[in-house]
């Protein structure tokens, strides 16, 4: 890269107003319309705050915030989509609906259930891996060790979801090896019920829990772990007072992460459950099949769920990592 100097009054060596670039994008660099367009608002200091800032904006704009606005202008229509000589009126009788019908209570229930039985089982489980992955595994071979427990997410979830078919099918690869040692004649039915959809939610959500807790974890200092073993602090007592305090930070992420994804997914209830095991998006998901002109019930019952979703996990995270202090 050439940059172009002259010399100042003082003698020293002055950058030239413009950099002259020897690569490939000298023809866009140097060119007028990039000097008095893109370049003029990078020069300048806040232009360039605008151009960092801007995407991220636009794109939380129109993929997070644009949708959920435009789902609650929906949920607060008579009726959508548009149809001929019908005119929308503003109303808040779908959301009536819910609160009308005990019907539609029993979903949204169940789905808390679910959720909450799956983000503790999750964080049973994985809590361990994440701590042996972070301070038993070797510097050097973490990242081979994340390498291999994110490996299976690279499959979609509907592959996910049919090896979790397999597994618990009656001809399934569990039900085989427990009439292979012995301890059952007939199948187990798992397919269909409650554990094959708690099953099912871990399988599919523990990768949400697992990074958030390496990342807490790998950052408590060993030191701490070495001096109060020096001061007779057992491997449970350092495990309450130290690692599960200085943890709290990843299980309050992983917890909120885990939780929101099982309130809303769909497929694993679909292909795991049975009619006994519905959850509330599948109640959702009814409203919009189709041609169906009840697709304002489904928007409010979708913010109705999200506005649950949210105000359950505020109250988690303000009683879990409330107070930075408080000591398990």
């Amino acid at each position: 890269m050439a940059v172009g100097t002259h010399t100042a009054g003082g003698g020293l060596p002055v950058r030239a107003a413009h950099m002259k670039y020897s690569t490939g994008v000298a023809r866009v660099i140097n060119s007028l319309l990039y000097r008095y367009t893109l370049g003029a608002v990078a020069e300048w200091r806040y232009g360039r705050i605008l151009l960092l800032a801007g995407v991220p904006v636009v794109w939380m704009l129109m993929m997070h915030i644009g949708p959920i606005y435009e789902m609650l202008r929906i949920s607060l229509l008579s009726s959508y989509p548009p149809q001929p000589g019908v005119e929308a009126e503003f109303t808040f009788d779908n959301y009536a609906l819910f609160f009308s019908e005990k019907l539609y209570w029993m979903p949204l229930l169940r789905s808390f259930i679910y959720a909450s039985i799956a983000t503790a089982v999750t964080l049973v489980v994985v809590y361990p891996v994440a701590y042996y992955v972070a301070k038993v595994v070797a510097t050097g071979n973490r990242s081979r060790a994340l390498l291999l427990l994110l490996a299976p997410f690279w499959a979609g979830e509907i592959i996910r979801i049919f090896s979790v078919i397999m597994l618990l099918a009656n001809r399934g690869a569990v039900n085989v090896l427990l009439r292979e040692i012995g301890l059952t004649e007939r199948p187990i039915q798992m397919l269909y019920t409650s554990f094959s959809i708690s099953f099912g939610l871990v399988y599919m959500v523990c990768l949400y829990m697992l990074l958030p807790l390496y990342s807490a974890i790998e950052k408590i200092p060993k030191s701490l772990l070495d001096a109060s073993a020096d001061l007779g602090a057992g491997p449970f007592t350092r495990f309450r007072r130290i690692i599960l305090p200085l943890s709290r930070d990843g299980i309050v992420s992983g917890c909120s992460l885990v939780f929101l994804t099982c309130m809303g997914v769909f497929a694993a209830p679909i292909l795991l459950g049975g009619p006994t095991t519905s959850m509330f998006s599948e109640t959702i998901s009814s409203f919009f099949h189709g041609a169906s002109s009840r697709w304002p019930a489904g928007a409010a019952f979708a913010m109705i769920m999200l506005a649950a979703s949210l105000v359950t996990v505020g109250l988690f995270m303000r009683v879990v990592g409330g107070s930075k202090q408080r000591t398990f």
